[in-house]
């Protein structure tokens, strides 16, 4: 049994309309998301073995803010193709994950991110900027994902719903 993480980059700034759609940063907003989903993994002790994110600056900040808050000390893997990537892209990295790795987490966008839940999960699920979707996926290997083996959806986080708990 393995475990997905999927990560939606937290919400970006649009203040610098000269910045390419890829060189955009987090917004205040998204500065405070990010690190409280990391919060919440390591609450949940769901620190990554591996994570593996976009090339594109909002989600590669993402994933740092979020590995900082969880306690994850290896480096954020990026990859150039899974910026804007669908499913089948991120079933490929995944695929070459090593097999001692239990936890995986990526953080990209969608609409890619909610296909791959769908595909994987069997249920759509509406990703807004930072949620966080955990997956338990019944592989011994990740490179099984090729085969879509149906997984489960343990649960999804959403910062709004957060911030409605406090």
């Amino acid at each position: 049994m393995k475990t997905l993480l999927v990560l939606r980059h937290a919400k970006s700034s649009w203040k610098d309309p000269s910045l390419t759609d890829h060189d955009r940063p987090l917004n205040t907003r998204g500065q405070r998301a990010a690190p409280r989903m990391g919060q919440l993994l390591a609450h949940r002790q769901l620190v990554p073995d591996v994570v593996l994110s976009s090339t594109a600056r909002r989600a590669h900040e993402t994933a740092t803010l979020v590995t900082e808050a969880c306690g994850f000390h290896d480096e954020v893997e990026t990859r150039p193709g899974l910026y804007l990537a669908a499913p089948s892209e991120w079933l490929t990295v995944l695929g070459n994950v090593s097999n001692h790795s239990q936890c995986v987490l990526v953080v990209g966008h969608n609409p890619g991110l909610e296909e791959l839940v769908l595909l994987l999960g069997g249920e759509h699920q509406q990703m807004p900027t930072a949620t966080l979707a955990q997956l338990e996926l019944p592989v011994d290997s990740w490179s099984e994902l090729e085969e879509l083996p149906r997984g489960r959806i343990v649960e999804i986080w959403r910062p709004r719903e957060l911030d409605e708990a406090d």
